[in-house]
């Protein structure tokens, strides 16, 4: 299974996992890391600029590289960090055998609902997908290790950078 052929979300997404057996484990370990709740000055978010269907590996990927250079730089209490999209969508593939003598075993595309192989989440031109928390002296770090994030994401990301109250804005 290539990630390409699940970009484009087309069609009515599929969410129904009642009716699937052997229903995809979801690969993300966490939704939120760090401390919250104290104090931070700005908040460094990632959004995404098209469009696309995220499969969950990719979104795993990229809180991973994310969070383990934001910890580098500020340790494990000295920032907080939130997964602000969830795979819901069931994504299925019909398998083709590829071998001799296989147009006698496989029904083509009669009653081809697939099976289903991962998850993966449709979002919208401008959402967020992930944003950390941090304090001033950590935002150039931040901004960096989200900056190394989106090569794990498909379409082109932007670093969008929020300071929240009590904070100056940086400059640019």
């Amino acid at each position: 299974m290539h990630g390409a052929n699940y970009r484009r979300g087309n069609g009515q997404p599929y969410a129904r996992k009642q009716y699937i057996k052997g229903k995809p484990q979801i690969k993300i370990a966490k939704f939120q890391t760090g401390r919250p709740g104290v104090g931070y000055d700005y908040c460094v978010q990632l959004l995404i600029n098209e469009k696309a269907q995220i499969r969950h590996m990719a979104i795993e990927s990229t809180r991973l590289a994310a969070n383990k250079t934001i910890e580098k730089a500020t340790g494990e209490t000295g920032y907080f960090s939130r997964l602000r999209i969830y795979p819901h969508v069931l994504l299925r593939e019909n398998k083709m055998i590829a071998a001799a003598g296989a147009d006698r075993l496989q029904e083509g595309m009669r009653r081809a609902f697939g099976k289903a192989v991962s998850l993966g989440a449709r979002v919208n031109r401008g959402q967020v997908i992930y944003e950390a928390h941090v304090k001033k002296e950590h935002l150039e770090h931040t901004k960096k290790a989200l900056k190394h994030a989106c090569v794990k994401l498909p379409g082109t990301p932007t670093v969008r950078v929020i300071p929240l109250a009590g904070a100056q804005a940086p400059a640019q």
